[in-house]
């Protein structure tokens, strides 16, 4: 028997149809480390082949059926043992038998729904992967292969201006605007900062950007703030009447889309943060949330190619409209 060191046993390979020509995309793993992942939007579809390779030749292998699937879940760190599964699909290659021979299976997942980003964070991960199995009565054999799923937006609709402001009575008064509230990953957070009163003196200024993670619910709740960015405004005392323009490229930072609510166990929102400091170290902040989103020009091209498509249906079902009646008033 296998687990004494005897007979038959097999090793697992999943090889993807487009694996040669499917872009790759960096993601964090739990170390902190970066990896490279095949990358996949919702909707695609995810296929390929299973190679089961026995280790022995000659040799036959039983099992109680072969299977893949694709499998899209969420893992919260102080609660490892479960695991909440938004997304499973199964595929059965092979029913219950031998296997004489190594072997290779086809797979196919049609436009599978995607809903998520994939996210690797402080307490939390979402990750998309595809589970090739061989059932056996005693162990089975399995073999994972994670993909990457980044989930593309288009412009927003709506996408208005941040003003805000700052006081401290008869100290300090300042108002501080921001071009949009809505910013994809590789963008300029473009601004400007007005003191309208200054009374106590400020030596440092800065714009910070915060992520937070939050996940749980109701007593459970936990918050983890990091900081991504810090942005020195100025170093020194402005004065009356003066305004700081604000440039802030977002391309060099880590980044993700911000999430709300995912799946009823995380949240990713981002702040930026207004940070004073004056010559007693006392600090004066104010924070404002901005929303993140992947810029999808895929999106978009489909979107006009989807348009383009019902255009033409239309125009096609009222040109055999008007054939119809042209031959009905003819008879």
């Amino acid at each position: 028997m296998s687990f004494f060191g005897f007979g038959q046993t097999a090793e697992i390979d999943i090889v993807l149809n487009d694996a040669e020509t499917r872009r790759k995309a960096e993601h964090k793993t739990e170390d902190g480390k970066k990896d490279k992942y095949f990358l996949f939007y919702d909707g695609e579809t995810v296929s390929g082949k299973v190679n089961v390779t026995l280790k022995t030749p000659g040799k036959r292998l039983e099992h109680n059926g072969i299977k893949i699937e694709f499998v899209g879940q969420i893992e919260l760190y102080y609660d490892r043992g479960n695991h909440h599964e938004f997304v499973s699909l199964v595929k059965d290659l092979a029913r219950p038998g031998e296997l004489s021979q190594s072997q290779t299976f086809d797979f196919e997942f049609t436009h599978v729904e995607k809903p998520y980003e994939s996210y690797t964070g402080q307490n939390v991960k979402l990750r998309y992967f595809l589970r090739a199995t061989i059932s056996r009565r005693l162990n089975d054999i399995s073999k994972e292969m994670d993909i990457v799923v980044q989930t593309l937006c288009t412009y927003p609709e709506v996408n208005s201006s941040i003003k805000m402001e700052v006081g401290i009575e008869d100290c300090l008064h300042i108002e501080f605007e921001y071009n949009k509230s809505k910013y994809h990953l590789r963008d300029v957070i473009v601004g400007k900062i007005y003191f309208l009163l200054v009374r106590i003196k400020i030596k440092h200024m800065e714009i910070d950007i915060i992520k937070r993670e939050t996940t749980g619910t109701g007593p459970s709740v936990y918050h983890e703030n990091d900081t991504i960015a810090k942005y020195e405004i100025m170093d020194g005392a402005p004065v009356r009447g003066e305004s700081i323009p604000i440039r802030l490229f977002l391309a060099g930072y880590e980044l993700t889309p911000t999430m709300r609510d995912i799946n009823k166990k995380f949240s990713v929102r981002y702040y930026l943060n207004l940070v004073l400091i004056d010559e007693e170290e006392r600090r004066y902040f104010k924070q404002q949330e901005i929303t993140l989103w992947r810029k999808g020009d895929i999106v978009r091209r489909s979107m006009s190619q989807q348009a383009t498509i019902a255009t033409q249906r239309y125009e096609g079902s009222n040109s055999e409209t008007a054939s119809a009646q042209a031959k009905e008033e003819s008879n």
